[in-house]
């Protein structure tokens, strides 16, 4: 079928809207029309990582309709109401153990912008390929070729357009602090980098009950959103003495991908404290005693499971506990540009794209 897309083109160039081909949705696929589609930094790596293929169509945060399945698909039909997550295997040791944020496929099935097979997923108006699989989904579109495996069903009553985030981003902040750190009541944690991921933490961390929550960011608005949100304390990013300022917690979260910022997330910790990394950044390099009785990871997707998590997160936000709504601000498909600018200046938390 013919629909819009935000295509990439060059990394230095801005993403332009543009008709592409999608083919019929294989086996495990579903064909999906784009309610709402969520903007984060892993949608902008290819301006980082030209090795990447292009053109592509990014986008891994999408939320809409099912229209169409594929063969062998039997947990969504036609009509049902998505939240689209990242793509796993199913049946590799890591996702049978329950861990498919660690699936022994993920960076071929979520970073490569590609099927499995090698296949792109899409055409462009010349007939040329289009790379359309980023996180099984490339959901900066009016329509998307999703798999199975990424796809978690939602009440229709709900706002769909702005779903879409729990996907992946807030899923990611969140899972951090409630499975993967399993931050207890009463505990301490300093989130570095309070964007979307952080404040998505930042909102976890007051459901599990940590008695302190630090939030350390460059942006004042975003420190002031942070102290709304449930921080008990907010710290300028750019303090000279930043670590003492902080203090000894007994969990850190760094989301900015800075090395000197996760060295200071590190140095922090209490002893027997865990630090938790998700930025995409630089070598980071820790003297060996720094981590004497302390843990440090890297997290992939909150360790969350989508089909559990998403809904938890959900029931939080019917709750009035992970009001995330406050984050988005939307645009329309054709002001992806402006989505782009205004997420990096900070203007916007987080963007969500509206396909019509």
């Amino acid at each position: 079928m013919r629909t819009r897309a935000a295509i990439l083109r060059h990394p230095g160039k801005p993403f332009t809207v543009e008709d592409v081909e999608l083919g019929e949705p294989g086996p495990g696929e579903a064909l999906v029309r784009i309610a709402g589609a969520g903007m984060c930094h892993t949608d902008v790596l290819f301006r980082e990582l030209p090795e990447l293929p292009a053109p592509m169509v990014f986008g891994h945060e999408g939320s809409g309709v099912v229209e169409a399945v594929g063969p062998g698909v039997t947990r969504v039909a036609p009509g049902d109401h998505v939240v689209m997550s990242y793509d796993s295997c199913g049946w590799c040791g890591q996702c049978m153990a329950g861990a498919p944020p660690y699936c022994d496929e993920f960076m071929a099935r979520n970073l490569s912008g590609v099927r499995a097979d090698g296949s792109t997923g899409a055409t462009d108006a010349d007939g040329g390929p289009v790379a359309a699989r980023w996180f099984g989904q490339s959901s900066f579109a009016a329509h998307a070729i999703a798999t199975e495996r990424n796809l978690v069903t939602v009440d229709p009553s709900l706002p769909l357009e702005l779903l879409g985030p729990l996907g992946c981003g807030l899923q990611t902040g969140a899972g951090s602090v409630l499975i993967a750190l399993n931050v207890r009541a009463g505990s301490s944690l300093a989130v570095f980098g309070v964007g979307p991921v952080g404040l998505a933490a930042v909102m976890a961390a007051k459901v599990a009950g940590a008695a302190e929550i630090v939030a350390v960011d460059l942006h004042a608005g975003r420190r002031e959103l942070a102290m709304e949100l449930g921080a008990t304390r907010a710290v300028d990013g750019a303090d000279p003495d930043l670590a003492a300022v902080v203090g000894q917690v007994d969990y850190s979260f760094d989301t900015t991908g800075v090395p000197g910022v996760a060295r200071t997330a590190i140095s922090v910790l209490r002893p027997r404290g865990t630090c938790g990394l998700v930025g995409v950044g630089g070598d980071i390099t820790v003297p060996p005693m720094a981590l004497a009785g302390r843990s440090l990871r890297y997290i992939f997707e909150g360790d969350a499971v989508p089909q559990q998590f998403v809904p938890h997160l959900i029931g939080l936000w019917r709750q009035g506990r992970f009001p995330f709504d406050r984050l988005i601000r939307t645009y329309s498909l054709d002001e992806i540009n402006d989505a782009e600018r205004d997420s990096a200046n900070g203007t916007t938390v987080k963007p969500i794209l509206l396909p019509s």
